[in-house]
């Protein structure tokens, strides 16, 4: 007899189940009902799962207790809408406290019925603590985005049944009913594996293509850490992908903003096969891409940052590495390459407009030694970010929250702790204004030095590749802030930070810049604090980020602005956008 019946066409219930296979989950007891039928169907002709069938819900989940706690395996239970779901709550509880792995899959018809009379439209936006280790939404997939926030949810839940000793886990899923069952291959969907550290054997790295470690946000690294990254790189022919906020200052530190943000041309190494990541929230806009990447930390939480996370080794990164590693590895190909590939983007640069990015050029090089650097949100960080820091001199910036609000604060409270130490901030007009309270702190010692960029207006919601620019000077009205704080006054600052027993400096463009960059960096502890108030121009901000991200163009680019040049001076402005919109029709 024909099968009449295969796979659903409900995307997010296709990645769910494919997800299961890939776990090596095949067991389940069924209850009746509506809601799940897609999911119910889409199993019961795949020869993968062994199903059962259980009219009443609490006994079915009490049922899948029996059966983890015979065969150690994970058991999924599904049910329908309404009060399905409550009756597995004592068989939940149950497998809690025996840390027995059950996975409930419950059906809705979403969040957005709760609350409006609706019929069997139960919440379970919150459940009890005690019933699972994780609870998921699995919605509706519109487009790649959703496909990718279902399956990472999907192996978040999976991978919780056995997380920390084991126990039960949650998925709600979304369905719209659907009677297409007519897919015949399932299609894949990326599954995610935890690998802890008392595996005895951990996933070979692939030798087919590159290597990098991408590093977030991280505390400066120990000798230990940096060993073990070194020869995890020499190993494997890897370079360590950093901006000024990672930490790491050992043989492999390879700076690509300046190379991976050109935006008309792509460098042959701006890709990777494997990207293994480590650290929190990094501040890099431009990154070397990956085919997948390999996450690395204690905490153990599925972080897909780049969309393509594969693995996850929940473990201390210095065991990671020194697993990895092998003692005779001696390899520093990529290194040299990616390495001599900045430099020669350098000596390409032109010379920028007076900008926040044209001071950190010139700045360092100068930076005192062993100083620490702090940077502001947003532009600050970026501008220095294309240049590397001398030795022993380490970053710091605020991009856990990623807010303008705390910057000088926080470097200042790490100046009150090594008052020996020489500490540098740069930061813009916003940043520096919300936060210019902590200016008159009575703890502010002499080895605070504070470079304060003035454009007006805060500049990186006027920068041509920032979403607002389209809108011009109409941005300064609400979106950004012009007009605030003195807008570029030469006397507010000067005279509150006088007032307050800083030294107060000021530049206005290169000339003056040059004229007092170098009292400004002074390695030697001075009397007072320093404030250097810098004002610079909106088109020139701008300008100057255009220019670096657009070095090099290569040839197919230049014939595609060419042909947009031509076309735009044929048919103007109006003319372009008519045929833009006339083609999404």
């Amino acid at each position: 007899m024909e099968q009449k019946f295969y796979y659903t066409n409900e995307r997010n219930v296709q990645i769910v189940i494919a997800l299961l296979k890939a776990h090596g989950i095949h067991r389940v007891i069924a209850s009746p009902g509506t809601t799940n039928m897609t999911f119910v169907v889409s199993i019961e002709n795949d020869p993968w799962f062994q199903i059962w069938s259980s009219v009443d819900e609490r006994s079915a989940a009490y049922l899948a207790c029996g059966m983890a706690a015979e065969t150690g395996e994970p058991v999924v239970i599904s049910c329908t809408g309404a009060t399905a779901s409550r009756n597995y709550m004592p068989g939940l509880t149950e497998a809690y406290y025996r840390k027995l792995p059950v996975l409930a899959i419950t059906s809705t018809r979403g969040n957005h019925k709760i609350g409006h009379l609706i019929d069997q439209q139960i919440d379970r936006r919150n459940i009890p603590n005690d019933i699972a280790m994780e609870s998921v939404t699995i919605p509706m997939v519109k487009d790649k985005e959703d496909e990718r926030f279902c399956e990472v949810e999907a192996n978040k839940a999976i991978l919780a049944l056995k997380l920390n000793g084991g126990g039960p886990a949650h998925i709600n899923m979304y369905t719209k009913y659907s009677q297409d069952f007519s897919v015949k291959e399932l299609p894949k969907a990326n599954a995610i594996f935890r690998h802890t550290v008392f595996d005895d054997k951990l996933p070979e790295i692939p030798h087919d293509g590159r290597i990098v470690v991408f590093v977030g946000a991280h505390a400066d690294f120990s000798e230990r850490l940096t060993t073990a990254v070194d020869r995890f790189c020499a190993t494997y022919d890897a370079v360590v992908l950093c901006d000024h906020t990672s930490g790491y200052r050992g043989k492999y530190e390879v700076h690509y903003q300046l190379v991976c943000g050109q935006k008309q041309w792509h460098s042959e190494y701006a890709h990777a096969n494997l990207c293994i990541h480590i650290g929190e929230v990094s501040g890099n806009q431009f990154n070397v891409s990956a085919a997948h990447t390999w996450r690395v930390s204690p905490d153990g939480k599925l972080r897909d940052t780049s969309g393509n996370l594969r693995r996850v080794f929940m473990m201390p990164e210095e065991e990671f590495f020194e697993r990895y590693a092998k003692t005779d590895g001696n390899h520093t190909e990529l290194f040299n390459a990616m390495t001599a590939e900045v430099e020669a983007m350098k000596e390409k640069m032109p010379e920028l407009p007076f900008s926040n990015i044209w001071m950190a050029q010139h700045m360092v090089d100068k930076l005192p030694k062993d100083c620490e650097l702090h940077l502001g949100i947003y532009h600050s960080l970026r501008s220095w970010n294309f240049f590397k820091l001398p030795e022993g001199i380490h970053a710091k910036c605020n991009v856990g929250g990623f807010g303008i609000d705390g910057g000088v604060s926080t470097m200042m409270g790490a100046s009150f702790a090594h008052p020996d130490k020489l500490f540098v901030g740069i930061f813009g007009d916003l940043a520096f204004f919300y936060d210019m309270n902590v200016v008159g702190n009575r703890h502010v010692g002499n080895n605070v030095r504070l470079l304060l960029i003035n454009n007006g207006r805060g500049n990186e919601f006027r920068n041509y590749n920032h979403p607002c620019y389209f809108l011009g000077e109409e941005a300064d009205r609400y979106i950004a802030a012009a007009g605030h704080y003195g807008n570029k006054s030469h006397r507010l600052v000067k005279d509150y930070a006088t007032d307050l027993g800083y030294e107060y400096l000021s530049a206005s463009n290169k000339d003056e810049f040059n004229m007092v960059v170098d009292r400004f960096l002074t390695p030697n502890l001075t009397e007072k604090p320093m404030l250097l108030e810098v004002f610079t121009e909106t088109d020139d901000e701008s300008d100057a980020l255009e220019q670096i991200l657009n070095i090099l163009v290569d040839s197919k680019q230049k014939i595609k602005r060419a042909i947009k040049n031509t076309a735009k001076e044929i048919l103007g402005d109006n003319g372009i956008s008519f045929i833009k919109k006339a083609m999404k029709r």
